[in-house]
């Protein structure tokens, strides 16, 4: 029975990491309880949920910032945060448009950043951008804090990095040098309020007609958010040319390892990805 589920609201980061020491089996962390909330209400899995740990009244990890040259998104930043931030907007404005395009209003109020990596989804929206951008990850517990690259943080399906006595507590991006650009491009069945069937973001520019600090990242076509470094090793230090396009195109087609399911084929997601790569390059090399 859901009501029989013990939870512990935790109004504070120590009383949060309390419950850690000793984490009780079956340790669940609710945060806006966009995906947990419908996941009790369908009583799916309650047989592996033992206790409830409610993050959702931690206001110090509701916050976007700025120290450093990052740009700095505290867990419980929700969508609806990213989506309005002036900073989110002036730094980096792929990730403000990607929070509009995530579920209707009353998700984007509460579904947070920490929520969608940590839920780590292959097809969620955030998480290629995320590893695109350079951003890591600062997790914390009774144990201290540490920092772990996003590209190094998705370690198997639905599974992450995240020790049983950690919690996340922000992501820090590098903001984007004059020269760079962060671009992204999801298909789903419609613009928003739709499940990715593919997601690639990439970061970079270019200096004397030539690319330079490439990332690429997708989504929806791995086990995992995968960094596409094949990819972006064909395209590194080359101008944006047909020749450059097809040898990145041809990378990333074989790095990936999309599924056929009910939104697409893995042919169709290894297609469509390949195509978004071919329109975004010309957008990064401005």
């Amino acid at each position: 029975m859901i009501s029989r589920i013990p939870v512990t609201s935790a109004r504070s980061l120590p009383e949060a990491y309390a419950l850690l020491e000793k984490p009780p089996p079956g340790l669940r962390v609710l945060a806006g309880g966009t995906d947990l909330m419908v996941q009790l209400q369908a009583r799916v899995g309650l047989e592996r949920i033992g206790h409830v740990l409610d993050i959702w009244g931690l206001r110090e990890l509701r916050f976007v910032d700025r120290a450093e040259g990052l740009l700095r998104l505290g867990a419980l930043a929700t969508y609806g945060d990213l989506r309005d931030s002036p900073l989110v907007r002036e730094r980096l404005p792929a990730l403000a448009e990607l929070s509009r395009e995530v579920g209707a209003r009353a998700i984007q109020s509460r579904g947070t950043l920490g929520g969608n990596v940590c839920n780590a989804s292959p097809a969620g929206d955030t998480l290629p951008l995320l590893i695109a951008a350079g951003a890591s990850f600062v997790v914390g517990g009774p144990r201290g804090e540490r920092r772990i690259a996003a590209d190094q943080f998705f370690v198997a399906y639905r599974r992450t990095a995240l020790a049983p006595d950690e919690l996340f507590l922000r992501a820090e991006l590098p903001e984007l040098a004059p020269h760079e650009r962060l671009v992204y491009r999801k298909v789903g069945t419609r613009r928003a309020q739709s499940i990715s069937r593919t997601l690639l973001a990439l970061r970079g520019g270019a200096l004397g007609g030539r690319l330079a600090g490439v990332r690429v990242a997708a989504g929806g076509v791995a086990p995992v958010p995968l960094r596409c470094r094949l990819a972006e090793a064909a395209l590194e230090g080359r101008p944006v040319d047909a020749l450059a396009v097809a040898a990145a195109r041809a990378a990333l087609e074989g790095e990936i390892r999309p599924i056929s399911d009910l939104r697409g084929s893995a042919d169709y997601r290894r297609e469509v990805t390949g195509n978004l790569l071919a329109r975004l390059l010309p957008e990064l090399a401005g």
